[in-house]
């Protein structure tokens, strides 16, 4: 049985998924390590790239695209190291972060998973670790204007946790949510929990999961010691209409399975800001 197992789910990623898979080969180092590419039916020749890597990868190719979710859960069926590491194809590992996250995630029995601080190629935070969505997330998100132009106050402040909410002394400290972008987590626990909710075909999906793991009296913890560099939006680059429903479906499958499952009228209200939202996101896209 390999120590680590690595799960990467691709599509038309180009070539960005060698520099993903270049990173995982180097900071898996010596470890007995594998990983697998699940490729969502990419028609661009990048699930390809996997057998540059040796046996260590392994392909498996979907004649569909069947979303984050249900690709993760097939490579965790694909594999069988106690250690999983989930990453985008679009992502890449910056020397020392496995080990920083392995470390954090060791020091706990009650750590399910770790994720590492992850920045734009330009070198800004993406505000990867975040407290637990609600009504407020719509205007207060990592995205949005109110939180850029009101980053102190405390719904901002909850929303994306920055690097100065680590004490000092500190090397990891535990949060709601974890983007899936980059995360490290514990086999068992992943299994405890049934892995990601295949419903959410594209985001929101990591935001449910830590959630149900943190129901089970499991941790979820940010170390921003440890970074990772996220070129977002490699995949859907090519399909934006359908990432922008995504998106929005998913957002209300969040809420009305977490923030309003015993509350009709605000689950009606959800969804008709976020059928509004991405009716406006659509229109702006188009022109």
């Amino acid at each position: 049985m390999p120590d680590v197992s690595a799960i990467v789910v691709n599509y038309n990623a180009g070539m960005e998924i060698r520099r993903a898979l270049q990173s995982i080969a180097g900071e898996f180092g010596p470890a007995d390590w594998e990983a697998v590419v699940v490729d969502n039916a990419s028609c661009d020749g990048s699930g390809d790239i996997a057998g540059e890597f040796g046996p260590r990868v392994r392909l498996l190719r979907n004649e569909r695209n069947v979303g984050f979710a249900r690709g993760v859960n097939q490579g965790l069926a694909a594999t069988s190291g106690p250690l999983v590491l989930i990453m985008n194809p679009d992502c890449r590992l910056i020397e020392g972060a496995f080990a920083s996250l392995r470390r954090e995630l060791e020091r706990s029995e009650t750590c399910a998973m770790t994720g590492p601080r992850i920045l734009d190629p330009d070198g800004s935070e993406q505000g990867n670790a975040r407290g637990d969505p609600d009504m407020f997330t719509g205007l207060f998100g990592r995205t949005t204007l109110l939180r850029r132009a009101l980053p102190g106050l405390p719904v901002s402040r909850r929303n994306v946790i920055s690097d100065a909410a680590v004490r000092k002394g500190k090397t990891s400290v535990k949060v709601d949510w974890l983007s899936g972008a980059c995360i490290l987590a514990r086999r068992a626990s992943l299994h405890a929990v049934h892995g990601f909710d295949e419903r959410y075909f594209l985001y929101w999906e990591d935001a449910d999961l830590c959630r149900r793991l943190r129901s089970q009296g499991f941790e979820v913890r940010y170390v921003p010691g440890a970074t990772a560099v996220h070129r977002v939006g490699q995949s859907s680059r090519n399909a934006r209409a359908a990432a922008i429903r995504a998106f929005h479906e998913s957002a209300y499958l969040y809420y009305a399975t977490h923030v309003a499952a015993h509350s009709w009228p605000r689950r009606l209200l959800a969804r008709a800001l976020l059928s509004a939202r991405c009716w406006l996101r659509l229109r702006n896209h188009r022109h």
